[in-house]
């Protein structure tokens, strides 16, 4: 093993053993208009950046995929490199690179040493591959055929359909209710050359957000914020989603799938990110389905009544309203009663509220774990990107506990009244119920 991989592996095994109770996340805006966000963290001789672009699946269009094709075969090759070659480079330098795209953004990842011997090659490849990909046509047909086995393997899995129905039938006119790996038709249409306007479009420097969290002081997080940001085209910032309507009337689908256990989910528009009522829906969503063990879904459905191993809801806040989403897997025959005892649990907690007693039980459980959920670079990268990709305040994390503790059962009880309505939902069920 070479020495630099060595060394990675101990930094990195002491990662999670790092905390800082309150980053202080610097702002500013490079000269080719990419926002910036920055965490000094010295405590480790490492880097991570991430760079978002507003190019999630939102932005496909009429090519379902398009996003995650183009962010997938980003690292497929350079310019005097393929996609091994780029491999066995980020490898020979202890870097790690990875990328993702979800319905609101794309995202990609570098992970470095901060010894400038590694640090600077390893940005030079990452800069080359987020600006000037090349998109081949041999990796496109592949991972094409790879996409389409899974769409296949989705047809045997339960979990899968449910939630492809569920997205479909709550965002049946919007962008979000598409899969975000496309499907059969739209994977065969998409070609290189798509890639690439999908690419020139999105992937450019005002529709971006640059994350820096590290042992690099202001000056050199600025230089890197500028090497990766003037490669690309200045652009302009994609347009604003279509909102989402909320529904009118429940809706109930019940698909047939040959298994044991049946699906559910039920659920409704929930909320956007930076939304008023954040913090009040957050906390009592936490006591009503978020907390596991704690929560009062898993207690009146798994513990007192053993009809499903686990029972959840929570909210997803997206660019606009993400969903309020509640689930479960029981055996065929416990469909109607689950069914009943998952909405009974919601409609008193809606109309009531939770006690005093839950309420300062979750407070404690969410301000006591909050210092876990930042106690790495990996973490605070990923916050500082979705601080800066959703306009968040900068003392996000500061301020988060005291937030929390600030929320009170009436505003609990308020906020789901009015932003919840159990009558009007969609149910999905998958499986033989």
């Amino acid at each position: 093993m070479s020495l630099v991989k060595t060394l990675l592996i101990v930094v990195l095994a002491s990662v999670s053993t790092m905390a800082l109770a309150t980053p202080k996340i610097q702002h500013w805006t490079t000269a080719n208009g990419a926002r910036v966000y920055y965490i000094g963290a010295p405590e480790l001789p490492m880097v991570d950046v991430r760079v978002v672009f507003d190019a999630g699946s939102a932005r496909d269009g009429k090519l379902p995929g398009l996003a995650l094709l183009t962010n997938g075969l980003l690292d497929s090759g350079i310019k005097g490199q393929d996609e091994e070659a780029l491999a066995a480079h980020f490898e020979d330098l202890g870097a790690q690179y990875s990328a993702s795209a979800l319905r609101d953004m794309a995202l990609v990842q570098l992970r470095s040493l901060s010894d400038e011997k590694l640090l600077v090659p390893a940005l030079q490849t990452f800069s080359q591959i987020v600006s000037t990909p090349q998109f081949p046509s041999a990796v496109l047909r592949r991972e094409r055929e790879r996409l389409l086995v899974g769409l296949k393997a989705k047809q045997e899995s339960a979990g899968d359909l449910a939630s492809d129905a569920f997205y479909a039938a709550l965002y049946p006119q919007h962008a979000y209710g598409r899969p975000t790996e496309g499907t059969a038709d739209s994977l065969k249409a998409i070609s290189t050359t798509q890639l690439g306007e999908f690419h020139r479009r999105y992937y450019v420097a005002s529709n971006s957000v640059i994350a820096i969290v590290g042992a690099v002081d202001r000056q050199r997080a600025e230089a890197i914020a500028e090497q990766l940001s003037a490669p690309l085209a200045r652009g302009r910032v994609a347009s604003s989603l279509p909102t989402v309507p909320p529904l009118e009337q429940a809706v109930e689908q019940r698909i047939k799938h040959a298994s044991s256990q049946s699906h559910i989910l039920v659920g409704q528009t929930g909320m956007v990110r930076g939304d008023a009522d954040y913090m009040a829906l957050y906390v009592g969503n936490h006591i009503l389905g978020g907390s596991g063990f704690g929560s009062r879904i898993m207690s009146e459905i798994r513990e007192k009544r053993g009809l499903a191993y686990s029972a959840y809801s929570y909210f997803l806040p997206m660019r606009q309203h993400g969903p309020f989403m509640l689930g479960l897997q029981t055996r065929n025959d416990q469909v109607g009663t689950a069914q009943q005892v998952l909405m009974q649990t919601l409609s008193e907690f809606v109309s009531q509220g939770p006690t005093r007693q839950e309420l300062n039980a979750s407070k404690k459980n969410i301000t006591g774990g909050f210092p876990l959920r930042i106690d790495s670079n990996k973490d605070l990268v990923e916050y500082a990107a979705m601080i800066g990709f959703y306009g968040l305040p900068l003392d996000y994390l500061d301020s988060f506990n005291r937030q929390v503790e600030a929320v009170t059962v009436e505003q609990i009880r308020d906020a789901f009244q009015r932003r919840i309505k159990p009558e009007q939902m969609v149910t999905v069920i998958v499986g033989n119920g």
